[in-house]
């Protein structure tokens, strides 16, 4: 229960030193505005504002679900053949490496000014596939020969390997990835729509822009506010489900208290 109330005192406390501070010190809200003064352009905006944060959120996760199928696919090609190991490696270690920000604008006029959606979900794909193909690859590395060995001598063919041994042995660190992935995912969706620029998209960070343009910071920092709430509710989502993996697997083991 410490554990969990921690975090929201934190948060309390936080926000009544900053709240306290911009009064005390008179800081221009143009500047710096109070987290008051932010909460009411949430309620004032809350509608255009969920909008916008639905948009954002369809985004990513379209993004991290392209990415946990193609990363699963191509994991297990590389794992199972060299071939496609050195086919397929270099790359998507290139795709990694390569700032999204410099070919952002690139996927943009290849999939459309027009229609920003397309290159909003490759761009987000492309920043969140290598955490899970990456943390698989080790997962099913890490297998016990022993095992392996155990089911072929008792002849078990390609893909009861793959649904008795690999996908159960590989779960948690899959699950793990995603939580990796799934903040990337948001990130590469946000770039996306800054590369998209005003006007062309629908999510989060265009009214950030449009906020910007016209001055008007309470906005900007409740966008902010709602990018924040959705990477840490993603990330809490995935962290439950991945205690719940482990707990299944007997492999969660109890704090000590105190």
């Amino acid at each position: 229960m410490r554990e969990r109330l921690a975090p929201i005192i934190v948060t309390a406390l936080l926000i009544a030193l900053w709240e306290g501070l911009v009064r005390a010190l008179e800081v221009d809200p143009f500047v710096l505005p109070a987290p008051s003064a932010i909460a009411a352009a949430l309620a004032t905006k809350g509608e255009s504002l969920m909008v916008a944060f639905l948009y954002t959120l369809k985004v990513t996760w379209i993004a991290l679900g392209l990415a946990l199928g193609s990363g699963v696919v191509l994991a297990f090609a590389i794992h199972r053949s060299r071939l496609a190991e050195a086919a397929i490696l270099p790359f998507a270690v290139m795709l990694q490496v390569t700032p999204i920000v410099a070919i952002a604008p690139i996927i943009l006029i290849w999939t459309g000014v027009e229609k920003p959606a397309r290159a909003l979900v490759i761009i987000a794909w492309i920043v969140a596939f290598f955490p899970v193909l990456s943390g698989l690859l080790s997962a099913l590395k890490a297998i016990d020969p022993a095992l392996r060995d155990l089911f072929r001598l008792y002849g078990a063919g390609p893909w009861a390997r793959l649904w008795r041994l690999e996908l159960p042995a590989c779960l948690p660190a899959l699950v793990s990835s995603l939580k990796v992935a799934s903040g990337l995912a948001l990130i590469g969706a946000v770039v996306a729509e800054f590369a998209a620029g005003a006007g062309t998209s629908q999510g989060l960070a265009w009214r950030l822009i449009e906020a910007g343009n016209r001055l008007e910071v309470d906005t900007m920092f409740a966008c902010l506010v709602l990018l924040s709430a959705m990477g840490l509710a993603q990330y809490a989502l995935l962290a439950a489900l991945e205690r719940a993996v482990l707990r299944r697997r007997g492999l969660l083991r109890q704090r000590p208290q105190g």
